[in-house]
C-alpha cells in the first residue's frame, strides 16, 4: 500500500491519517462542503471534496469515492467506523477497482454485519444466545406477535444497525408501532438499509465485548475484553479496558466464544464481538462489529498494540505481529466527547468550538476530531474527541481521569463533559465491587441517587446554533475561473467592512442550514403557545394533525439529529395549530415549531 483514501470524517478519519504517516503511507480525505474546514481535511496528506452535506450525497456515496480514489492514485480504502464501514457492497466495489479493502471480506461483512445472520453463526459455533425473530420482521404486526409470544421487553434492532442507531427497547405493546417505524427510519438514514429483527432484551445486563483480530492465515487472537455498559439511548458514553469484575469463567466463555465464532465465519481484520452478562451472572451473545471500534483506544493502551497498524498488516497478507493473547496490562478509561446538553437530556447541540484546552500529564491520550474554529454540524454524528486515560490498575485510572477532566475545556457549544466529571463521583461507578453498573444506570440509577443526574440546564447554550454555511465565489486565477467555497460568515464580515467583496445576497449557498420555522431572537419573548425546539435538527415527522387537541406531555413531532431521533412533547394542553415547519424542514434550537392554543 503506497496511498489509502480514509472514507470518514471526524476523529476517526484523523486517527487513521496518523496511523498512515507513521506507517510511511500518504493519506487522502474526503468531505462535505460543510467539512471543508474540518481537521481531518488538514491531517491527511491531500483532500478531495464530496459535494453535498447529506449523508447519502457525501460519505456514504460509494460513486463519488471510487472517482475520489482514482482521481488521487489511491491504492488502498480504510472505511474508519460508522458510514459505509460494515457495507460489504461498498467493501465488493472497493475490491473490483482493484483496491485494497483494510477490512473484513465482503462475505464475512454480510454476515456478521447482518445481526439475523450472525445469530445463526453464533448458534453453530455454541455461543450463548437470548431468543430472538427468525429472521427479519417485515411490519411493526411481527414485531407484536414476537413479543406476545416472548413476551416484553423486546428490541427491535436494525439488521445493519450499530452504535445504537435503528436500535429501539419495547416495554409496552402500545408503543411497537412507533418504535418499529423510528427503527427503520434510522436504520435507512445512517445505513442505507432498513430491515430490522426483534429479540428479547435482558434488563440492565453489563456490556461487555472481546476485540479480536485475525488474519487471513487462520490465526484469531483476542486481543482484550472492554466494559461499555454506561450508556445513554444504547449509544455509549464511557468504556473501559478490560472489563472489570468478570470471572474467570466468564471470561473463558468470551474468550472462547469470541474465538469460536470469528473461526466459524472464517473472518479476518479487525473486529468486536460483543456480549451481555445479566445479573445473574449469564453470558449471552449480542453481535458482531465488522469494524474498528470506536473505543479501540483503551485496548491498545493496556493491550500495546496499534490495530489500525494491524489492519494494515493483514489487508497486506502478513499474520499478525502476536501469535498469543495478550496479558492486559494496567487499566483505562474512554470518555466520548460529545456534542450534547446533559441538562436537556443529551439532546444534540451543533455549533462552532470556541476554545479547546485539552488536559496533559501521565497516562493521558487525547484523539480529537475538533479544534479551536472547528463547526460541528447537525448533519453528522455527535462525536468531537475522545479522552483516554490510563494507570496502573482501576483506583489509580479514576484519579488520573478525575484530574484530566478537570483540565479539559471546551467552550461555544454543550457538550457531555459535565456529566463525565459526575460520573467519577458517583459511588455507583467508582466502587470495586461494580454491582450498579448496567446499560441502563444512567436512565435509572445515576438519575435518581448520584449527581450525574443532577447537571442542570446551561442557558448559555440555548441560543440558536450557527448554520456553519458556506457560499461560492467566482474568482480569477492567472486567467483562469474558478469557484471558491468560503465560511458565509466570513463573506459577510468582508462585506460588512466595505472590502467591496459579495454579501450572502449576492452568493450562491451550499446548504443554508437556515430553519424553515420562525426563530425566537435572543432575548425575545416567546408566546405561551409557541412550541419551541430545544435543538437543531430535521423535522422527520408530526404525530398529531392540525386542530388535535392534546395534553402536556403528548409526544407531537420526531426530529432527527446527528443520525438520532428524538421525541419533541406538548409543553402544554390546548390544541394543535399553526405547524411552521413541516416535515424535511431543518430547524435551529429556539425554532418556532407550532403553537398550542
Amino acid at each position: 500500500m503506497r496511498k489509502v483514501l480514509i472514507a470518514n470524517r471526524g476523529e476517526i478519519a484523523v486517527r487513521i491519517a496518523r496511523a498512515c504517516d507513521d506507517a510511511g503511507i500518504g493519506s487522502v480525505a474526503v468531505y462535505a462542503d460543510i467539512d471543508a474546514d474540518a481537521m481531518h481535511v488538514g491531517a491527511a496528506s491531500e483532500a478531495y471534496s464530496l459535494g453535498g452535506n447529506s449523508p447519502a450525497d457525501t460519505y456514504l456515496n460509494i460513486g463519488k469515492l471510487l472517482g475520489i480514489a482514482a482521481r488521487s492514485g489511491a491504492d488502498a480504502v480504510h472505511p474508519g467506523y460508522g458510514f459505509l464501514s460494515e457495507n460489504a457492497d461498498f467493501a465488493q466495489a472497493v475490491l473490483d477497482a482493484g483496491l485494497t479493502w483494510i477490512g473484513p471480506a465482503p462475505e464475512s461483512i454480510r454476515q456478521l454485519g447482518n445481526k439475523i445472520t450472525a445469530r445463526e453463526i453464533a448458534v453453530r459455533a455454541g455461543a450463548p444466545l437470548v431468543a430472538g425473530s427468525d429472521g427479519p420482521v417485515a411490519t411493526a404486526a411481527e414485531a407484536r406477535s414476537f413479543a406476545e409470544q416472548h413476551g416484553l421487553p423486546v428490541a427491535i434492532k436494525a439488521a445493519f444497525g450499530g452504535g445504537g442507531r435503528g436500535l429501539k427497547v419495547v416495554r409496552e405493546l402500545e408503543e411497537i408501532e412507533e418504535a418499529f417505524d423510528s427503527a427503520v427510519r434510522e436504520a435507512v438514514v445512517a445505513f442505507g438499509r432498513g430491515e430490522c429483527f426483534v429479540e428479547q432484551y435482558l434488563d440492565r445486563p453489563r456490556h461487555v465485548e472481546a476485540q479480536v483480530i485475525a488474519d487471513v492465515h487462520g490465526n484469531v487472537v483476542v486481543v482484550g475484553t472492554r466494559d461499555c455498559s454506561l450508556q445513554r439511548r444504547h449509544q455509549k458514553l464511557v468504556e473501559e479496558a478490560p472489563a472489570p469484575f468478570l470471572s474467570a469463567g466468564q471470561k473463558e466463555q468470551i474468550y472462547r466464544a469470541a474465538k469460536a465464532i470469528v473461526r466459524e465465519a472464517g473472518y479476518y481484520g479487525a473486529g468486536t464481538v460483543e456480549f451481555l452478562v445479566s445479573a445473574d451472572g449469564a453470558v449471552a451473545f449480542l453481535e458482531v462489529n465488522t469494524r474498528l471500534q470506536v473505543e479501540h483506544p483503551i485496548t491498545e493502551e493496556t493491550a500495546g498494540i496499534d490495530l489500525v497498524q494491524e489492519q494494515f498488516r493483514i489487508a497486506a497478507g502478513l499474520t499478525l505481529s502476536i501469535s498469543e493473547d495478550p496479558v492486559p496490562r494496567g487499566h483505562s478509561f474512554e470518555f466520548r466527547i460529545n456534542a450534547e446538553d446533559v441538562g436537556r437530556g443529551f439532546l444534540p447541540s451543533p455549533g462552532t468550538v470556541a476554545s479547546f484546552d485539552g488536559p496533559t500529564g501521565p497516562g493521558v491520550r487525547l484523539d480529537s476530531g475538533v479544534r479551536a474554529g472547528s463547526f460541528v454540524p447537525p448533519q453528522f454524528d455527535s462525536l468531537l474527541a475522545k479522552l483516554i486515560v490510563t494507570g496502573a490498575d482501576r483506583q489509580q485510572a479514576l484519579r488520573r481521569a478525575r484530574r484530566a477532566l478537570a483540565e479539559i475545556n471546551i467552550t461555544g457549544l454543550a457538550t457531555v463533559l459535565p456529566f463525565h466529571r459526575a460520573v467519577l463521583e458517583a459511588p455507583d461507578f467508582t466502587s470495586e465491587d461494580g454491582l450498579h453498573v448496567h446499560t441502563r444506570c444512567i436512565e435509572t440509577d445515576f438519575t435518581d441517587q448520584n449527581p450525574g443526574g443532577q447537571i442542570p440546564v446551561d442557558p448559555e447554550y440555548s441560543a440558536v446554533a450557527p448554520s456553519g454555511e458556506r457560499r461560492t465565489v467566482t474568482v480569477e486565477l492567472d486567467g483562469k475561473r474558478l469557484a471558491v467555497g468560503l465560511p458565509a460568515d466570513l463573506l459577510d464580515g468582508w462585506a460588512r467592512s466595505g472590502q467591496g467583496l459579495p454579501s450572502a445576497s449576492q452568493v450562491s449557498g451550499l446548504g443554508s442550514g437556515l430553519p424553515d420555522g420562525g426563530v425566537a431572537a435572543s432575548g425575545a419573548a416567546v408566546a405561551e403557545s409557541a412550541l419551541v425546539s430545544q435543538m437543531a435538527g430535521t423535522v422527520v415527522k408530526w404525530l398529531v394533525e392540525p386542530g388535535t387537541e392534546v395534553a402536556a406531555g403528548d409526544p407531537l413531532v420526531v426530529l432527527e439529529a446527528m443520525k438520532m431521533e428524538t421525541q419533541l412533547s406538548a409543553h402544554r394542553a390546548g390544541t394543535l395549530s399553526a405547524v411552521l415547519s413541516g416535515a424535511g424542514g431543518v430547524v435551529s434550537a429556539g425554532t418556532i415549531l407550532a403553537h398550542i392554543e
